[in-house]
C-alpha cells in the first residue's frame, strides 16, 4: 500500500526536542515532523512535505527564534555533505541532547530509569577523525550529499585530522587530473599521525600500480600494508575506533579494573580491549569473524606476554557451543546488537559481570530487557562522545549478576 501524498506547505514550527537521527521534532498541523538542523525551543519556518513511516519531513527555511546553543558551524560544507549534523549546536549542547536521547530511548524500548546520572566522556570535537572513506564522481572528491549518493567535493574536513586533511588536499588536486582513474568509486585513508594508509573500497576495475605509485608521491609517508596504531597491527578491513582523542579512555572505562579467572572479548577486533584483559585475566578468549582482523589480533597478541586464545567465528556460532564458566564478557556489537541468540547464550552462561559497548541506544535497548529479567542490574552507564558533531550515540552499560 503506498504512503499518501502530501502537497509541500510551509509553516511555522516550535521545536520540542532533538531525536535520534539528529532531527528537532514538532508537532505540525497534520501530525509529527522531523526537521533537521534545528534545535530545542526554537522556532522555524520549514517546509513539510513527505511522510515516512508515518512522520512528517521538514526542510529548514529559516530559523525565526533561535536557540541560545545555536552557534555558526565552523564547516563550509555543513548542511549539504550528510557526515555532520550537530555542526549548529554548541558542543555542550550536543552532549546534553546524546544524554537526553539516550534516556528516553531506554525508557521507551526498555521501561528502563538509569540507576543513576549517566556520566558522559569527551575530548576535542574537531580534528577527532582517524579514518575517511572518500567518494568519487568525475573530477569531484568528497562524502555523499544528505540522503543522496551525490558526491559534494571537499578540499578539507574539520573533524578530520590534520594528517588526514593533508592527504584529503592531496587527492583533491590529483582527483582533477587526466592521471586520476575515473573508474576509481571509493577509498579509504586511515592514519597514525605519522604514516597513512590507503584502501580501495570501490572500483569498477582493477586500479593499476603506477595510481598507488603516484598516491605514494603525493601522500607521504603512505603505507598500503597493515599501519601500527598505537602498538596495534591494522590491516584493510579490520575495525579500530575512529576518535583517536577518546581511545585510551575508551579502554580505562570498558576493562576499568576488572579482574579474575577467564574473559571473554566479543566481536574483538585486533584486540582493542583483549590485550588489556589479558593483563587482568589468567585466560582471555577474544572472538572475531573477521579472517584478517584475528590475523591482526593474532599479531597484537604475540607482543605481550599474556596468552590470548583467538576464535574466528561468529559471535552467536561461538556463544552455542560455548559452555564454560567466565567472571566477564566484554561485547562491543555492531549497529544491529548483540540479538536474541546471543543474548539468550549470555543468561545461560551467567557471567558475573558484563560490559555492553553499543553504537546503537534503541538495540542496546532491546539487548538489556532479557538481561535484567535475567538477574542483571546496570551499575554504571556512560556515554563516550566518539562521533562529535553527529547524532550517533556509543555508550557503555556495565552490568553485574545481582
Amino acid at each position: 500500500m503506498e504512503s499518501p501524498s502530501y502537497q509541500v506547505s510551509q509553516q511555522q514550527l516550535t521545536i520540542e526536542k532533538l531525536v535520534y537521527g539528529g532531527e528537532g521534532l514538532s508537532r505540525g498541523t497534520e501530525g509529527v515532523v522531523l526537521t533537521p538542523y534545528t534545535l530545542a525551543g526554537e522556532t522555524v519556518m520549514a517546509d513539510v512535505g513527505a511522510q515516512e513511516k508515518g512522520v512528517l519531513r521538514g526542510q529548514l527555511v529559516r530559523v525565526e527564534a533561535p536557540s541560545a546553543d545555536r552557534v555558526a558551524p565552523r564547516c563550509p560544507y555543513f548542511t549539504v555533505c550528510g557526515g555532520c549534523h550537530y555542526q549548529h549546536a554548541a558542543y555542550a549542547a550536543q552532549l546534553d541532547a546524546k544524554r537526553a536521547i539516550l534516556e528516553e530511548t531506554l525508557l521507551r524500548f526498555a521501561k528502563l530509569t538509569a540507576p543513576g546520572p549517566i556520566d558522559v566522556i569527551s575530548a576535542g570535537p574537531w580534528q577527532y577523525r582517524n579514518r575517511v572513506q572518500l567518494h568519487f564522481e568525475d573530477t569531484r572528491m568528497g562524502y555523499r550529499a544528505a540522503g543522496s549518493r551525490r558526491v559534494v567535493g571537499i578540499d578539507h574536513c574539520p573533524i578530520s585530522s590534520p594528517k588526514l586533511n593533508e592527504s584529503i588536499g592531496k587527492l583533491a588536486a590529483m582527483v582533477k587530473s587526466p592521471r586520476w582513474p575515473r573508474f576509481l568509486r571509493t577509498l579509504e585513508l586511515f592514519t597514525n599521525e605519522e604514516s597513512v594508509q590507503l584502501n580501495v573500497v570501490e572500483t569498477e576495475r582493477p586500479v593499476a600500480k603506477r595510481f598507488f605509485e603516484w598516491c605514494a608521491d603525493e601522500i607521504r609517508p603512505l603505507v598500503m600494508g597493515p599501519l601500527d596504531y598505537a602498538g596495534f597491527q591494522v590491516s584493510k578491513g579490520s575495525f579500530f575506533q575512529v576518535n583517536r582523542f577518546l581511545i585510551d579512555r575508551l579502554v580505562e572505562e570498558v576493562v576499568g579494573r576488572e579482574s579474575g579467572a577467564t574473559a571473554l572479548d566479543l566481536y574483538a577486533g585486533v584486540g582493542l580491549f583483549t590485550l588489556p584483559l589479558a593483563r587482568r585475566f589468567q585466560r582471555v578468549i577474544a572472538v572475531e569473524s573477521g579472517s584478517v582482523a584475528v590475523r591482526d589480533l593474532e599479531a597484537n597478541a604475540g607482543r605481550i606476554e599474556q596468552t590470548v586464545e583467538a576464535a574466528q567465528s561468529a559471535v552467536d556460532q561461538f556463544l552455542e557451543t560455548f559452555a564454560e564458566p567466565c567472571d566477564l564478557v566484554v561485547a562491543d556489537p555492531p549497529r544491529a546488537g548483540l540479538g536474541k541468540l546471543a543474548v539468550k547464550r549470555l543468561v545461560a552462561l551467567a557471567p558475573r559481570r558484563i560490559v555492553i559497548v553499543a553504537c546503537d541506544p534503541a538495540t542496546m535497548a532491546r539487548d538489556l530487557v532479557p538481561l535484567l529479567g535475567a538477574g542483571y542490574a546496570i551499575e554504571r552507564l556512560v556515554v563516550i562522545d566518539l562521533f562529535p558533531h553527529t547524532y550517533h550515540i556509543e555508550t557503555v552499560a556495565k552490568l553485574k549478576k545481582i
